[in-house]
């Protein structure tokens, strides 16, 4: 059995203020979204049929109940107890209706089975409501099902790729209703950002009031409510053009801010930094100190010829330990992102040193960054 530790020891020898560099200017869109505008999730549950022997079977009694349905529907009456379901599927139908969508459009849909199925390949989905939250149908779904994978079995062996109980119908759902997100009889529209942060709401609004004055000549419009939102007054000429002006918003360029932030995954010893992760110059020596302890098993037996003595197993225990020798390796202060990650990476480390070493600084207040476990 194999242990390790990881020995770091970091000593502070200076600390300095650092200056950010100038962030990206990006398109207001990339960062933020207009309220009320926003997709709206679909479900409902249908019946897949076609299936070579790989549905539900007849242990399912939600599907026998659903082919029973079915068949009552066209004319037929059949007791659920007698419906051999082998070829029929119950599947959730799950789709996205997107914003502005009306009556005729065509959205995607996803079909994902819920009970025994063990492949949906060339089935067909029969007809689906798909219902919002309120319960109301805004779509309907059907036809053939398009599955990214397959899977054999035939004499004990089995051959599966990606996931078959899994399949889209592109263009698989009629939208029979819209929700309405009227924008006629509004004084102001919200800016909603992605990320809330205080400086980019303000970088943002000073950047659409720069827009307005420079078309207009107006007065400043957009005003920060708080880290989340921006709010922008209308007036009467923007109200006439309104998804124009909301496109011109939507191009502003502006200037995101984050706090520097690292992300560390130790499951999978995974690191992200953001741009504005900074570090003072520190020493740091990094070592490894390592035990190993081994167990060796022998068979003893008695001599020829011994009238007394059993078989026996003899067990023989050893333990060691090694150390690297290691010298002070100095990280200088840094100024930006590539240089906090070469002068990492200038001390050979493996991720999971480097989680330790990041761990350390940020102790020794030699890092300027939050670090996130996750």
């Amino acid at each position: 059995m194999n242990l390790s530790k990881h020995i770091t020891m970091v000593l502070v020898l200076a600390l300095a203020a650092l200056q950010s560099n100038p962030a990206q200017a990006i398109r207001l869109k990339d960062v933020a979204e207009i309220e009320g505008v926003r997709d709206n999730p679909l479900t409902g549950l249908g019946i897949v049929i076609g299936l070579n022997g790989t549905g539900d079977g007849s242990s399912n009694a939600f599907t026998n109940q659903s082919v029973q349905a079915v068949l009552k529907r066209h004319g037929l009456t059949v007791d659920s107890s007698d419906i051999k379901a082998k070829n029929v599927a119950t599947v959730m139908v799950t789709a996205t209706l997107p914003s502005f969508a009306r009556p005729g459009s065509k959205i995607d849909t996803l079909v994902n089975s819920i009970g025994d199925a063990t492949n949906l390949q060339g089935g067909t989905l029969l007809l689906t409501p798909l219902k919002g939250p309120d319960g109301k149908v805004y779509a309907v779904a059907q036809g053939p099902l398009s599955v990214g994978g397959f899977g054999v079995e035939s004499g004990g062996n089995a051959v599966q790729k990606n996931h078959p109980t899994v399949a889209r119908i592109p263009n698989g759902a009629d939208v029979e209703d819209n929700i309405d997100m009227p924008f006629d009889d509004r004084d102001w529209i919200n800016v909603l950002l992605h990320n809330p942060d205080f400086t980019t709401a303000s970088n943002i609004a000073k950047s659409i009031n720069r827009m307005s004055q420079d078309q207009e000549g107006a007065n400043d419009v957009a005003t920060a409510l708080d880290a989340g939102t921006v709010r922008v007054m209308l007036s009467a000429s923007q109200k006439e053009r309104l998804v124009s002006y909301i496109a011109e918003i939507e191009s502003v360029p502006v200037f995101p801010d984050q706090a520097a932030r690292i992300i560390v995954d130790e499951r999978t010893g995974t690191v992200i930094m953001s741009e504005e992760v900074r570090i003072s110059t520190v020493a740091i020596a990094q070592g490894d100190l390592t035990f190993q302890i081994s167990s060796i098993q022998r068979v003893v037996q008695p001599e020829p010829f011994a009238r007394q003595g059993d078989t026996a197993l003899e067990v023989n225990s050893g333990i060691s330990a090694t150390e690297e020798n290691v010298n002070l390796t100095v990280l200088r202060e840094s100024v930006s992102l590539s240089e906090v990650v070469s002068g990492l990476n200038a001390l050979g480390l493996t991720a999971r040193d480097l989680i330790s070493i990041l761990q350390s600084l940020k102790a020794a207040g030699a890092l300027q960054a939050e670090i996130e476990i996750r």
